[in-house]
Order: C-alpha cells, then sequence, then structure tokens
C-alpha cells in the first residue's frame, strides 16, 4: 500500500531516472499534489507539440501509474499543460524537491495556510509574536507581564488577541467596564461587506496598567461577544472584490494590523499566536512579518516532537534561512526547584532540534563564526533558553488581572526578567520611550 508519505520518495526515484538531457528537456516541472494527495506532472504548454518531450511525459506517467496506482492520475490526465508556471508557484504553497534543480511540489491545501511562505521582517513597529506548540503554557500571561513591564518602562506597546478560537487575553489587561466594543472577530466579519472602517476605533481600549508609557489592547471579541461562534465561522475567509480579486484572510490581517499602527503609534506590537500547527498560527508565525518569534517551550516529548514537525518542514520546503534568526526559545513554567537542571536539559534538547534542523554544519577546520551556527552554552544563540519561572499567583490568564494591580517590579524581574530583557535587547528598544 501506497501512503501519502511514500508518495514523494517514490517520485523522485522515478524522476532520477531521466535526470540530465531527457528531463532538461522538459524544462521547469512541478509536481501538483492535490487535496486527496493525488500526484501529476504539471509543465509548460510548448511542450504539448515537442515529440520528444511527449515520449518522456508519457513514459514518466506510465511509471507513475505502475507505482503510485491510486495515489495518481491515469495516464491520459497525469499531464497538465500550463502556460505559466511561476504564476501557480506565486498563487499556491510550493517547495522544491530536493535533489533536483527545476522541480518543486505544489501542494493543494484544504485551508489556506502555509508554513512554507516566510514574509520578510516588518520595517516599521517591531512584532513579536508569542507561540507554543502546546497550550496552558503560561503564554498570555507572559505576554501580559511583558507588556505591564514595557509600558512602565515608558513604551506604547499595541497587544493582539490573536488566538480566536481560545480568547481571554484582553480580562488581564482589561476590567469588564473597559472592554472594548468589537474585536478582531468582528472586524475580519464586517471587513468582508466593506464596513470595517465603522468599528475600528472601537476595537481598542487602554489599560489601566499602563504606567508611564501606554498599552492598547485588542481583544480577538467585544464586550459581548454576540454570535461569536459564527462570526468565527466567517473569520478565515478570503475577501472576493468585484473585479474577482481574492485577498487571503492572513493578507486582510496585517491590512487590519497596518490600520492599528497607523492610529496607535506604537513602540512595539505584542501578538498572542494561536498554539499548535494550524492556520490561525500559521498567520502569526510567518504572514505577519514578526521580527521575534517567542517559542514557549516545556521540557517534554510533546513540546520537541511538535517543534521537530515544523522545522522539518521548513528544512524541506528550504525556507530556514528566511524564519531561523527570528526564533527565541523560551523556558515556559520553569519550575521552582531544581532550576539549574531544568533548564540545563530544557537547553539541550532544543540544542540537539537546532543543530538537525536550523544551525549550519562545521566542517572540521572551518570556523563557527563562518558558519550560523553555535555551541551549546551561548548565551546568544535562538536555542538557549529565555527562562520564564512558574509561580502559583500568575498560573490563571484570568486571575491575573487582580495580580497585575498588586504587581511590583521586583517580582516581575524575578520572574520574567530574561524574557523582557530578551525583547527589549533584541529589538533595541532599551531607549525607545513613548511619544
Amino acid at each position: 500500500m501506497i501512503t501519502f508519505d511514500k508518495v514523494l520518495p517514490i517520485v523522485s526515484e522515478i524522476l532520477a531516472k531521466y535526470q540530465g538531457a531527457a528531463l532538461d528537456n522538459l524544462g521547469q516541472i512541478l509536481l501538483n499534489r492535490d487535496l486527496n494527495g493525488r500526484i501529476r506532472l504539471i509543465v509548460s504548454d510548448r511542450l504539448s507539440d515537442n515529440p520528444t518531450a511527449l515520449e518522456t511525459l508519457q513514459a514518466i506517467s506510465t511509471e507513475l501509474q505502475a507505482q503510485l496506482g491510486r495515489r495518481t492520475y491515469s495516464t491520459d490526465r497525469a499531464i497538465l499543460f500550463e502556460q505559466d508556471l511561476n504564476k501557480i508557484i506565486a498563487e499556491t504553497p510550493s517547495f522544491p524537491v530536493e535533489g533536483f534543480e527545476h522541480i518543486s511540489v505544489v501542494d493543494r491545501l484544504a485551508t489556506e495556510s502555509n508554513w512554507a511562505s516566510i514574509n520578510p521582517e516588518s520595517s516599521g513597529v517591531p512584532r513579536v509574536v508569542f507561540f507554543s506548540i502546546k497550550g496552558g503554557v503560561g503564554r498570555s500571561s507572559a505576554l501580559a507581564t511583558a507588556a505591564w513591564s514595557l509600558a512602565q518602562s515608558g513604551k506604547r506597546v499595541l497587544v493582539l488577541d490573536l488566538d480566536l478560537e481560545s480568547p481571554g487575553l484582553s480580562t488581564s489587561l482589561l476590567p469588564a467596564d473597559k472592554q472594548p466594543a468589537y474585536g478582531i472577530a468582528d472586524w475580519l466579519v464586517e471587513d468582508l461587506v466593506d464596513n470595517a472602517d465603522s468599528i475600528i476605533d472601537s476595537m481598542f481600549a487602554t489599560s489601566n496598567f499602563s504606567h508611564d508609557g501606554e498599552i492598547y489592547v485588542v481583544p480577538a471579541h467585544g464586550a459581548d461577544p454576540g454570535e461569536y461562534v459564527s462570526k468565527l465561522g466567517r473569520a478565515w475567509m478570503p475577501k472576493v472584490g468585484v473585479d474577482s480579486s481574492r485577498e487571503s484572510w492572513s493578507q486582510r490581517l496585517q491590512r487590519l494590523i497596518t490600520a492599528l499602527e497607523e492610529r496607535i503609534r506604537p513602540n512595539v506590537l505584542l501578538i498572542d499566536s494561536r498554539a499548535g500547527i494550524d492556520e490561525v498560527a500559521s498567520s502569526c508565525v510567518t504572514d505577519l512579518g514578526a521580527n521575534l518569534v517567542l517559542l514557549f517551550a516545556i521540557d517534554g516529548t510533546q513540546t520537541w516532537s511538535g517543534y521537530r514537525i515544523l522545522f522539518d518542514h521548513w528544512r524541506r520546503a528550504k525556507v530556514v534561512n528566511a524564519i531561523r534568526e527570528r526564533l527565541q526559545i523560551v523556558s515556559a513554567l520553569t519550575p521552582e526547584t531544581d532550576q539549574l537542571d531544568y533548564l540545563e536539559h530544557l537547553r539541550d534538547s532544543a540544542y540537539d532540534l537546532f543543530l538537525e534542523t536550523q544551525y549550519e554544519e562545521i566542517p572540521p577546520g572551518k570556523l563557527a563564526d563562518q558558519r550560523w551556527s553555535f555551541e551549546s552554552s551561548d548565551i546568544s544563540a535562538p536555542h538557549y533558553p529565555w527562562a520564564v519561572k512558574w509561580h502559583r499567583s500568575f498560573s490563571g490568564i484570568y486571575s491575573l488581572h487582580g495580580r497585575l494591580a498588586e504587581i511590583d517590579t521586583d517580582t516581575v524581574r524575578a520572574l520574567f526578567g530574561p524574557l523582557i530583557d530578551g525583547i527589549e535587547q533584541t529589538l533595541n528598544l532599551e531607549d525607545t520611550n513613548a511619544s
């Protein structure tokens, strides 16, 4: 039986038989993997009247059918001729096939998430994404406390709750009577009917904990969630214009963030991402131009196996170079006892992962500083964890609002110091004050 994971290796073996003049004669080749995981080839329509090319394509399609069976199409449907292959690549998640210079997979996915497409870093307001493979690791509490501390030092902080399927961050920073009328899900739905501009100024409120700076909070939903489940079912939709133009929900979200930044003019943007490898998280981590992506981790098999799946995907798609310098491991909920041993083990686990999937190999006789690689003990390395210490008073996001009302700087420094210092130093925020 040929399962999903066996298809591409078999296709690569078949194509390898034609390496050289036969494949060169075909030019660029796309392996179209449809929604059901079936493969067929897309080639330039200029080959449709090339007898030599057609003979090669027929031979390849015959082998595909013989070896893949129901995982491919019949030989008369196995080849598609298209005029503009680059347009297909631009509009569809794709990645190169290892070992072949001009062959790529175009992946037809049921969702619009595309972890392999990494947008450039924001050149404007620095953007920090708080992300985790698993939920329940104190990610939102850490974000709220980081916002508190940054505002304490005079920063204008914009906070977005993009954990739309598990909202609640705004309750830690805003009392019930200050919750804005609308949230991100409302804007995404209203934008579909060109009504978003009428609500955007009612989407954010300032926190009582702003101190010398300001904390502007944009919640997932408004003070009255209304039909939130029904709105959420529409929030991810693309927007299709009267001219049939198509704007993905991620592009719409980018437009919202730009509008908020123009209104609020923050010094830094903190984004609470959905946990896991899903569509919302993909947009937060890869689409929004994050300058820093904080990877919250609890030392254990679930954490590292989850991050390995994501890192391996980036490696296969050959986009590691576009994302790796923005990543930073955070030791979430670091236990109160045996902290040094715990952090050392977590660091070593993170190092093994980065070494295999992110860092460049250092050949014998080469200097490490000539490659993007780090020693295990290098405190400047992305695998070296910024520790967030567990404390019972910060263990619940819904009780955090009361805790922030009583918080003092010494407590924050003791529990969240490495995280806050890391954000400020990485983004050069130390000397940036609210205007």
